[in-house]
């Protein structure tokens, strides 16, 4: 019987995430290792919680969030039952008594054993110094939160008391480049819960933001000549760090349900790359979520052709239509990814505190070259953010601001309708901190820009999204941030916006 399976699977974790997350991060670890087949039916909810000794609302909360996130469906009269549109998978290799399979200390990957090279030459003396431009009244960026409302207060007691006490001379001294021992202690805990992760602090980095780890993840894997599947449109300063590592980089389809998994599978069977860089959440630019049945395939795929896989995990936090879907890297038990993330979403751009999570052997390697271009990170700010973590402050700020910025989202999405709504189209996202929006035919992008900064509005001109070479990029589409601009300054935004646009004569 399936529920004798679920109850040796089950077990109430910790007490901090609840109990539907849990059950419903281990049925999809299930579906995943191919215990739970595609058409499976699932037991009853109420079958289900008297095997398991749950409230029977949490299991039916399970299977709402379950199939709101495509991994199950609810069949009329029926019941519950494992998606049909998922992948089959083999259940691979499962431990003795059906206990659960262990998150693997070793990757599915080689790395690249780089030799150090120190050039020396002329240094350049570049006068960056230019006519003062006026400030802009109003920006709307790619996508940041409001730092005004970051939880400054919190982090500055901490760190005034760090300051002060006993072991402020050891904070102030050299430490460890993997960073501060006790922020990574934390951070394991805290991904583990928000994430369904199963890692310690020994396979976390602390890392000045998500680019350091995305630039280090490149040092560490890519030769010259090497394949990197990036998507497109994508994210330029992550293609700018592959094609610095020597990567030959090759662009992937993005549409509504992510990037294009049957392109990927196609390039496969004639070369597999060697690394695969994805944002399965809030996908930057474009904002979509890879689908449920497209992440099992990607998964598979990595099994099968061994490459390995960079998961970018930006601003997970910010989910509004249903609890977000974790990421790839918890139902990773090969050793084929690594997760990289920051609180810099989160909580402020300038808090330049990120992380990448990957096997101890990688994050060892990824140290020792973090170690030559940046000797460590910041002591003190990284045990204060250790202390707010452990606190509960910063999931307090979480939920805090995401009731904000939900707000803020539904602010914009209606002053956009009502006041753009003939220049550009665009879809409510279900998550992230931007909105992806398309001009209508004619409406160049980089003039509408153009003409906004001469008003007072700085906004996207459109330029960093499209990269494939010797194609026609498009200059209609442009991502708003609709964070960092509170309800007033929004409706002055874009009252600025709509006259930049009257040049184009719709109305």
């Amino acid at each position: 019987m399936i529920e004798n399976f679920f109850k040796i699977s089950f077990k109430k974790g910790d007490g901090h995430s609840p109990l539907y997350l849990q059950l419903e991060s281990e049925i999809i670890r299930l579906i995943c290792r191919g215990i739970l087949r595609p058409g499976q039916a699932l037991p009853s909810s109420r079958e289900l919680a008297k095997s398991l000794k749950l409230n029977r609302k949490t299991v039916v909360a399970t299977y709402e969030e379950l199939n709101a996130q495509g991994w199950v469906e609810t069949r009329e009269r029926s019941g519950v039952y494992v998606s049909g549109s998922l992948p089959h998978t083999s259940a691979g290799v499962v431990k003795e008594n059906n206990k659960k399979l262990v998150r693997s200390r070793q990757p599915a990957y080689s790395l690249v054993k780089r030799t150090s090279v120190i050039a020396t030459g002329a240094g350049l003396s570049i006068d960056i110094d230019g006519p003062a431009i006026p400030a802009p009244m109003y920006k709307i960026d790619d996508g940041f939160p409001d730092p005004r409302i970051a939880p400054v207060e919190e982090m500055v007691r901490e760190y005034r008391r760090f300051g002060k006490g006993r072991l402020v001379n050891q904070f102030l001294m050299y430490g460890p480049e993997h960073g501060s021992h006790r922020l990574r202690v934390e951070l394991a805990k805290f991904l583990n819960r928000t994430r369904g992760m199963q890692i310690t602090e020994k396979e976390i980095l602390i890392t000045k933001g998500t680019q350091m780890a995305i630039y280090l993840s490149a040092q560490l894997l890519i030769r010259q000549g090497d394949t990197v599947f990036v998507p497109e449109p994508g994210y330029l300063d992550a293609n700018e760090a592959f094609k610095l590592a020597g990567a030959n980089l090759v662009f992937i389809p993005v549409d509504k349900e992510g990037m294009d998994i049957d392109r990927i599978e196609q390039l496969c069977k004639k070369r597999a790359p060697k690394l695969v860089y994805i944002i399965p959440h809030h996908h930057r630019p474009t904002t979509v979520t890879l689908s449920a049945e497209r992440r099992m395939r990607l998964m598979s795929l990595a099994r099968k052709y061994r490459f390995a896989l960079l998961e970018d995990d930006y601003d997970f936090d910010y989910h509004f239509t249903s609890d977000p879907l974790l990421p790839l890297s918890s139902l990773d038990s090969g050793g084929h990814i690594i997760y990289v993330g920051s609180f810099c979403k989160s909580i402020a751009p300038g808090i330049r505190i990120g992380f990448m999570v990957a096997p101890e052997i990688v994050i060892n390697e990824a140290a020792a070259i973090r170690k030559l271009i940046d000797r460590q990170g910041e002591q003190l700010l990284e045990e204060a953010i250790a202390e707010l973590l452990g606190t509960g402050d910063i999931s307090r700020h979480m939920k805090k601001s995401y009731k904000v910025y939900q707000e803020r989202l539904e602010n914009t999405c209606r002053l956009l309708r009502k006041e753009l709504g003939t220049y550009l189209t665009f879809d409510r996202p279900g998550g992230g901190l931007a909105i992806w929006a398309t001009y209508r035919k004619n409406i160049s992008a980089m003039a509408v820009a153009e003409n906004a900064g001469k008003l007072g509005l700085k906004i996207s001109d459109g330029q960093n999204y499209f990269f494939q070479p010797n194609t026609s990029r498009p200059d209609n589409f442009i991502r708003i941030g609709y964070c960092s601009l509170n309800e007033k300054e929004m409706a002055g935004a874009i009252n600025i916006w709509k006259q930049a646009l009257i040049p184009f004569g719709l109305k």
